[in-house]
């Protein structure tokens, strides 16, 4: 065998041995920041269950989940699968970005330089895909760190953006374009939330005499039951932002009566006198109801700031692939289920993830897909460099 494709070996298999140990530091975000918990303290992973703090030789990326059975070292608890596959979804894209800086489609003979901010860029895409998933929010860190963050790779490496590396020009160009993708990404999503906030913002449902209302938990999910239509939680909701409104002639919760009281919720938080509980913690309450309404958004505001950082690290081109692409994906994923009578696989997907999928679209093949594109529909226009 050649020594070259040794080396091409030895590479790729340091790419994804790297990106499943990058994993297991993701997976220690995705459950501690949406949390309000330390990333640093403490600094060992734990388990969830007995807060076991796992020595380095128990938290080897993939080889521990499956030699422990999914299961706590200490507690014999289950361990989420998700760990497993956010290493294994880690190392196969910072192996995917490696192929793309080495191989794909090079801005210049030294775009392998590209990995590093590439990768750091698919980690937060990780990390924001797992948390909006399961929290319907992206955190600042990820949409307003990125975004800092992107610009600042773009400073040092011009290549990110077309611009040659060590001419000064090339370099506050770069930093330019980061701006305007941030920029345009932005201002493209926020119209799209006050359209959709215009077009579908407000829904209320007034009963003409008090109905019966019981609202219960049922392991990850709920169910709102109004008289005698039982309303899924998810499917009240879209993003974080959204406030369910219940103006109640009675309400009984935590064997406390309250008369004529309107009731405010978000999809995991529950507001009552000022005072907010988490619904994770809430088995039931119930009431009688007069009126149902909502302050829906069309998309959380985290997706606008995502898209910012999205626009920072890969351009203004990226932006509107990204959009078009997560907008089709949404819309295909929303209809296929719903042909199957299975809507509740769609419903519990924020628009968040799809931002994501989009974007690694464009960076592995993203370019490649519009020039097809365009050679289909107006030939002789040459998108390479």
């Amino acid at each position: 065998m050649p020594a070259q494709q040794i080396f091409q070996i030895i590479f790729a298999s340091f790419a994804f041995i790297l990106g499943a140990s990058i994993g297991s530091f993701l997976n220690v975000c995705i459950y501690r920041m949406p949390r309000n918990l330390s990333v640093n303290n403490p600094r060992r992973s734990f388990c969830p269950t007995c807060k076991y703090q796992i020595p380095w030789y128990s938290n080897l990326p993939l080889i521990t989940w499956l030699a422990q059975g999914g299961k706590c070292r200490n507690c014999k608890s289950p361990i989420s699968i998700r760990y497993f596959l956010v290493e294994l979804l880690t190392g196969l894209l910072f192996l995917a970005t490696w192929w793309r800086a080495n191989h794909g489609f090079a801005i210049h003979s030294d775009s392998w330089m590209l990995f590093l901010p590439w990768v750091v860029f698919v980690s937060m895409l990780v990390v924001a895909t797992f948390i909006d998933f399961e929290f319907f929010e992206i955190p600042d860190e990820i949409t307003i760190g990125g975004t800092v963050v992107g610009v600042i790779f773009s400073l040092a490496l011009p290549q990110m953006h077309g611009q040659p590396l060590g001419v000064l020009k090339g370099h506050l160009l770069s930093g330019g374009w980061s701006l305007f993708g941030a920029v345009v990404g932005f201002a493209l999503l926020w119209l799209v939330r006050a359209a959709g906030k215009a077009a579908f913002g407000r829904m209320k449902k007034t009963f003409k005499e008090p109905v019966p209302f019981q609202w219960t938990r049922k392991g990850d999910e709920a169910i709102l039951k109004v008289k005698d239509e039982d309303l899924q939680w998810i499917d009240l909701f879209s993003n974080e932002e959204d406030i369910l409104l219940l103006d109640c002639e009675r309400l009984e919760f935590q064997g406390v009566v309250k008369e004529n009281f309107e009731l405010r919720s978000r999809y995991q938080k529950l507001e009552i006198d000022g005072k907010e509980y988490e619904l994770d913690k809430i088995d039931t309450f119930s009431g009688v109801l007069r009126q149902l309404s909502h302050k829906r958004e069309a998309m959380g505001f985290g997706d606008v700031k995502f898209i910012a950082c999205i626009g920072a690290f890969l351009g203004w081109e990226c932006v509107l692939f990204t959009v078009m692409a997560a907008s089709v994906i949404g819309a295909i994923l929303g209809v296929v289920p719903r042909l199957f009578g299975k809507s509740e696989w769609s419903a519990k997907i924020p628009f968040g993830p799809y931002l994501s999928l989009g974007a690694l679209l464009w960076l592995f093949t993203g370019p490649e897909i519009v020039a097809w594109y365009l050679a289909l529909t107006a030939p002789g226009v040459d998108l390479a460099p």
